[in-house]
């Protein structure tokens, strides 16, 4: 199997070439091909002497998953892909506009998967259902940026890892991955567009705040209680809240910023006004913010979003507590863009699976 040139950072690509006789300064050439302009013929690096290139073609290869599906939403700032990877294997990647007041300035916005399939098995998610295949490499990551970019015609502003999979449990392919983004003669994406999202794993938390990445850290939340939490993400029986809130704190003293909390709102589930002042009370003196998300319909489910009064309400409690709190502007909703259902519906998975243990 050939080497993948987009799994590679620079310092890999100067020993590579070196081991070949080339200067420091060809890595360096390569490099930008591969991570800032987004070439995918290496025949194309026109400044890469022949005898180099020849090498490249017999021993690597840059990678870009096929785009199998497309799905754009009736407003046309949300496009959901389904991605076909090399081994057949499917994911998912999802493009969200933002536009200023007077339309000015556009933010595009890609969530992107860490894992084909996922192993948490979170209620209300339709990735967990379809069952785990694999970790992503550090290039079919990346990749997921470069296919949109070709595909769409837009410059990717902000990264989010809230597509298929929990990101921190395919740790040092993300951990990479993003180095890569951030660097500056590459996509060179700021620290502070780029998100990762997880369903709380403590020790990785612990970890992912000693890499001194000053990141979002968005935390998949959804019940202020053990109870409530358990019954819907199997991994709050390992981290239990008062575990998962001490390494949130440790996250935002070593690093500095708030910590993102979304939670899903599920009808007659979590969406009380006793539930709201019971995530104030869970949240109070923590430095973060809420993103309230009506919970995305997926029918095997069964989980359906409260009326928007009830969200309101919900909201407002909240902010009474001084906490920050949004409602997440909704996006994808026609289109399947909850994580999981496009591949769901375009692959013959099983329809029902254990839920997953770590």
């Amino acid at each position: 199997m050939k080497l993948d040139l987009r799994s590679l950072n620079l310092e890999e690509m100067v020993i590579m070439l070196d081991n070949w006789g080339f200067p420091r300064f060809r890595a360096k050439q390569l490099f930008h091909w591969v991570h800032q302009k987004g070439v995918l013929r290496i025949e194309d690096m026109h400044n890469l002497p022949a005898h180099l290139q020849k090498i490249l073609v017999e021993s690597c290869a840059i990678n870009l998953p096929r785009v199998i599906t497309q799905r754009q939403s009736q407003s046309g700032d949300t496009v959901k892909m389904l991605l076909k990877l090399d081994d057949d294997e499917t994911i998912e990647a999802v493009l969200m506009k933002y536009h200023d007041r007077d339309f000015q300035r556009t933010r595009a916005t890609i969530c992107i998967s860490s894992q084909v399939g996922c192993v948490m098995g979170c209620a209300f998610c339709a990735t967990g259902l379809s069952g785990f295949k694999r970790n992503l490499t550090v290039g079919e990551i990346i990749s997921q940026i470069f296919a949109t970019q070709q595909l769409l015609g837009i410059k990717i502003t902000n990264v989010v890892f809230m597509g298929m999979g929990e990101p921190l449990l395919n740790f040092d392919n993300v951990v990479k991955a993003i180095r890569l983004m951030n660097f500056e003669d590459g996509l060179n994406i700021g620290w502070r567009r780029i998100t990762i999202s997880t369903c709380g794993l403590v020790p990785e938390i612990y970890r992912l705040a000693e890499e001194d990445m000053p990141i979002v850290l968005a935390i998949s939340l959804h019940g202020a209680t053990d109870a409530v939490r358990s019954s819907l993400m199997p991994v709050n029986d390992k981290y239990s809240l008062k575990k998962l809130m001490s390494a949130c704190k440790d996250y935002t003293a070593k690093i500095g910023r708030r910590v993102t909390f979304e939670y899903a709102l599920i009808k007659d589930v979590n969406d009380s006004e006793n539930d709201a002042m019971m995530l104030g009370q869970l949240l109070t003196g923590l430095k973060c913010n809420v993103n309230l998300i009506p919970v995305n319909p997926v029918s095997e489910t069964g989980l359906t979003r409260p009326v928007t009064k009830r969200i309101q309400r919900f909201a407002a409690i909240l902010s009474k507590m001084s906490i920050d709190v949004v409602v997440r502007e909704e996006k994808g909703t026609d289109i399947d863009a909850a994580c999981g259902q496009l591949r769901r519906k375009n692959v013959n998975v099983k329809s029902k699976v254990k839920r997953g243990k770590m």
